[in-house]
């Protein structure tokens, strides 16, 4: 281990990628949920990210996005100089990786956490402590990922099972492995348990270390990363060759059954947005009764519940519970709470239909 803090060679990965499918029409190919103000904050979720990690990391933050993006990544955020612009999508690998490679050669010491651009957190303190935690069982030589205390046994997460607890630290536990999402009578099982998290996609480990794992799986890949990073010039040239993998099955299911992953629980609120289900629980209930993103004035609503999204005309819901109306000008979607999963088919039909410009 490193001597000094830990915390003061950590540098926040931020993968700003994906078209948020499932909040269409509000989140588009050219404008993601990451941009988007979903909360009524006043800041966007990738804005909202930046704020939460600044204080531990000062400005010690990578972005990793497409090249669509950069630009609109650049003005929302002014005072970060890194944004690497992926020439195309290569899943979380190639873009952890590629910021991890740049990182090793310039700060061979460096701990890098990936923390994803369009989540919502609840509870600072609590995240910053966790990932303090996070950062110093990282140094060790181990890959740490932050599990979510699960609330509900949810279908929607993957799941992580934890063994023992480590020794030396306040609450982390080594990782017995990753399970895909779960059907219902498996949830509960693993929420009954005790043993298993939430995996909320959110990593600490040495640079190095990264990419040592994944030269032990994935060597071609390693060693494409790591050439990027000596020659940027090359990046529009080698990334389409770059294989297409999720951090997850790359590195941290394989270190995982290697008895090389750690877990520390995330006692903070967490979600990752993945719906408008996810997204009403978010918000504060209007006067109308509804949970309304925008201008509430345009929203009437009678013996109603659910979510409504206006645009520049009033939209009235009457008798109808859990149910979603977005309006986006160009499009409408209609649709109920509990099949709020089932909207990214919309986008998978248009595509099909060719109908890309309202994708």
């Amino acid at each position: 281990m490193t001597s000094g803090s830990v915390v003061d060679r950590l540098w926040a990965v931020v993968p700003a990628g994906g078209a948020g499918t499932r909040l269409w029409p509000l989140s588009r190919a050219r404008e993601p949920k990451f941009l988007l103000d979903l909360t009524g904050s006043g800041r966007t979720l990738l804005q909202a990210t930046v704020d939460r990690l600044t204080p531990l990391v000062d400005d010690r933050v990578v972005v990793v996005t497409g090249t669509a993006h950069a630009d609109a990544v650049r003005r929302q955020l002014p005072g970060i100089d890194r944004v690497l612009a992926e020439p195309s999508p290569r899943d979380s690998m190639a873009a952890i990786g590629l910021a991890a490679a740049i990182l090793e050669r310039e700060t061979p010491d460096a701990v890098i956490g990936s923390f994803a651009a369009d989540h919502v957190i609840v509870g600072d303190d609590a995240f910053a402590e966790c990932v303090r935690e996070a950062a110093d069982v990282a140094d060790t030589g181990l890959l740490v990922t932050i599990g979510i205390p699960p609330t509900h046994p949810s279908t929607a997460f993957g799941y992580i099972r934890s063994s023992e607890r480590l020794d030396g630290f306040p609450t982390a536990r080594g990782v017995v492995d990753f399970v895909e999402k779960p059907d219902a009578p498996r949830a509960a099982a693993y929420v009954a348990s005790g043993d298993y998290s939430w995996n909320a996609g959110m990593f600490l480990v040495r640079a190095s270390t990264l990419l040592d794992l994944l030269a032990e799986h994935h060597p071609d890949l390693a060693h494409g990363l790591r050439s990027v990073a000596a020659d940027p010039a090359t990046l529009e040239r080698a990334w389409p060759g770059l294989t297409r993998i999720a951090i997850d099955h790359a590195v941290a299911e394989p270190a995982a059954a290697a008895g090389r992953v750690a877990v520390v629980p995330g006692r903070f609120g967490w979600d990752d947005i993945g719906d408008f289900a996810s997204l009403a629980h978010l918000l504060p209930e209007s006067s109308a009764g509804v949970r309304v993103i925008g201008d509430e004035g345009l929203v009437l609503a009678t013996d109603a519940g659910g979510l409504v999204v206006p645009h520049d005309r009033v939209v009235a819901v009457v008798g109808l519970d859990d149910v979603v109306v977005v309006d986006t000008g160009d499009a409408l979607l209609v649709t109920r709470l509990d099949r709020a999963q089932d909207v990214k088919s919309v986008v998978e039909e248009l595509r099909r239909r060719g109908r890309t410009d309202l994708t």
